[in-house]
């Protein structure tokens, strides 16, 4: 007997009435496969393509410091310079071409006696026999006028006496004396000298020889400006240089060629008077500075003589004392930058720019009115991200001979790229 029709309709090649479905295109499979291969590797490289470098833009500003401006009263003629011990050079005036500096000199031939004998309070260092040739050193700069201590054979001079010999009456004899005991001839002391000029940036300073009498001798007003500064450190040099007298054994009682000790509060520190030289002073004086004391050191150099004051070195003290009194008024203590100060900024394309700020507070000496430089520094470049705080370069604050180099960091985060940054910009 026969199935029923439907039975036998059921297992045809036609369902319900619709056609069976097409057969897929291997061409458009493999296409979609690409594409999405394709869309997986383009996001992949961007997340581990590197990202742009941060960039700094530099915001530094160039303060003044607060306060009438100072008015230096700078001497017509010449070359002045005006510091602060410990602080450095403030200001100069004059061109600070080398020219001879008489017995200046004698700041040099102290500073190498004390280095190479140092003395300490209440010391008087060893002894030192007076020979023939010294004797005849002595003549010898006396018959030409030279600034002289007397001396005699066999005389019993310790090094603090001839130190004050030499800085107190200046005698040239003495500088001799102590060249030859210092280095077994004044020509061999002289390349110390001018190793020693070297060493110490005196890059204008050249010595012929341990008094200044030579016109070969010469230096600037700031270069001896800094070689008092570094004498004044020295306890033994301090306290010879603010005596007004002493009494050598030969020679009695001698006195202090500084005529200005003790006035306007100077304590010392070197005359010097050729022709060639003009009047020459450098000095120390102490003043009060935002209720501290301090140090002023000043060094005036190729004084003439002026109707006024005749003597070129009598013109060299009016011209100091001048500018002594005219500039400690104006010498200032100040935060010229607060901590958190902001010196630039950290760029980058994703995110607002971050500020680049100082992390701690930077203080200056100077006088009012002048100018503070500063240069901003990054010193490789820098990647994101950068967390808060994070140190990424430095700032160099110059005012005179200061140099105070302050760290600076990232006011706040500096993020990473994003995804969807990385994805519509790189």
């Amino acid at each position: 007997m026969s199935p029923p029709r439907a039975a036998r309709h059921g297992r045809g090649r036609h369902y319900n009435g619709r056609p069976p479905s097409s057969p897929a295109n291997p061409a458009r499979a493999v296409l979609a496969g690409l594409v999405i291969v394709a869309a997986v590797a383009f996001v992949l490289v961007q997340l581990v393509r590197p990202a742009p470098g941060v960039s700094a833009t530099d915001a530094a500003p160039a303060p003044l410091l607060r306060g009438a401006p100072a008015s230096p009263a700078w001497p017509a003629q010449g070359q002045a310079a005006i510091g602060v011990q410990g602080v450095g050079l403030l200001a100069e005036h004059g061109s600070q071409v080398a020219q001879p500096i008489a017995s200046v000199t004698k700041l040099m031939t102290a500073y190498l006696v004390l280095q190479d004998h140092p003395l300490g309070p209440a010391v008087t260092g060893p002894a030192v026999t007076i020979t023939a040739t010294d004797v005849a050193t002595y003549q010898a700069d006396a018959a030409q006028g030279d600034s002289v201590v007397a001396v005699t054979a066999g005389e019993q001079l310790n090094e603090r006496q001839l130190l004050e010999g030499l800085l107190i009456p200046s005698g040239d004899n003495i500088a001799a004396l102590l060249a030859a005991w210092d280095a077994g001839s004044e020509q061999a002391f002289v390349g110390k000298m001018n190793a020693t000029a070297r060493r110490l940036g005196l890059l204008h300073t050249h010595y012929a020889d341990a008094s200044g009498v030579s016109t070969q001798t010469v230096s600037t007003a700031e270069d001896q400006l800094r070689l008092a500064m570094i004498d004044m450190t020295n306890s033994a040099f301090r306290s010879i240089v603010r005596l007004t007298q002493a009494t050598l054994p030969v020679a009695g009682l001698v006195y202090n060629v500084n005529a200005e000790l003790g006035t306007d509060g100077i304590i010392g520190v070197k005359t010097g008077y050729t022709p060639a030289a003009g009047g020459c002073f450098t000095f120390a004086a102490t003043t009060t500075v935002d209720g501290k004391a301090r140090t002023v050191v000043g060094a005036v150099l190729g004084q003439p003589g002026t109707a006024a004051q005749p003597a070129p070195l009598t013109a060299a003290f009016a011209a100091s004392t001048t500018l002594l009194t005219s500039v400690e008024p104006a010498i200032v203590q100040q935060t010229v930058l607060p901590a958190a100060t902001v010196l630039g900024h950290l760029d980058a394309p994703w995110a607002q720019p971050v500020p680049l700020v100082t992390t701690r507070p930077v203080s200056l000496t100077g006088l009012a009115g002048a100018r503070v430089r500063t240069v901003v520094t990054i010193p490789g470049p820098v990647s994101a991200p950068v967390p808060a705080g994070h140190q990424v370069g430095y700032a160099v604050v110059r005012l005179g001979s200061q140099r105070v180099r302050v760290p600076l960091a990232a006011g706040r985060a500096v993020p990473g790229a994003s995804l969807g940054w990385r994805l519509t910009n790189l």
